[in-house]
């Protein structure tokens, strides 16, 4: 799939060369629930900003990918290896990634920047020349969002967990 100007793209931080090894070998990303942003699940495609830990690469977004599906899991069901985390029963989403892309060029944070989320579009990330022309704000932000308050009648995916499988639920808000 390639990157339309209006899919919506969510640019998230790597924070380390080994986090980054495993989304490409797993060709997934994790987010725990209680920080992902409301609108996770339908986001077309991710982007990766690199932090100061990855050297001449830090403080970029250099690649991306197509969001092929998501699956709400246990973080103990992600990271077999650390059965003894704080965070190991703790839901997340794992999105599932197409294959990985690189961006045209780099794209620079000129100023250093905290964040942990940032929602765009897919113009914005092929056009900007800074990190910080990335965000949607205002009447954009609220043209994107508009489906989510309109939609009287969602599927959540939270809920009843059993092992690692769970359940959709239905919520009307009304």
């Amino acid at each position: 799939m390639e990157l339309f100007p209006e899919a919506m793209v969510l640019v998230a931080v790597v924070r380390s060369p080994r986090d980054w090894r495993w989304i490409q070998t797993h060709q997934a990303y994790r987010i725990p629930v209680r920080y992902a942003p409301p609108l996770t699940p339908m986001v077309d495609f991710l982007a990766f900003y690199h932090t100061a830990a990855f050297e001449a690469e830090r403080w970029s977004v250099r690649h991306y990918a197509p969001v092929r599906g998501h699956e709400l899991v246990r973080r103990r069901d992600v990271l077999p290896e650390e059965p003894n985390h704080p965070r190991a029963e703790e839901l997340y989403y794992l999105l599932q990634l197409g294959p990985l892309r690189s961006l045209p060029h780099p794209l620079f944070s000129r100023r250093w920047r905290r964040f942990t989320f940032l929602l765009t579009t897919g113009e914005r990330l092929l056009g900007a020349q800074d990190l910080s022309e990335l965000p949607l704000e205002g009447a954009e932000r609220q043209l994107l969002l508009r489906p989510l308050r309109e939609t009287r009648s969602w599927l959540l995916d939270i809920g009843a967990m059993s092992g690692s499988s769970h359940r959709l639920i239905r919520w009307d808000p009304g």
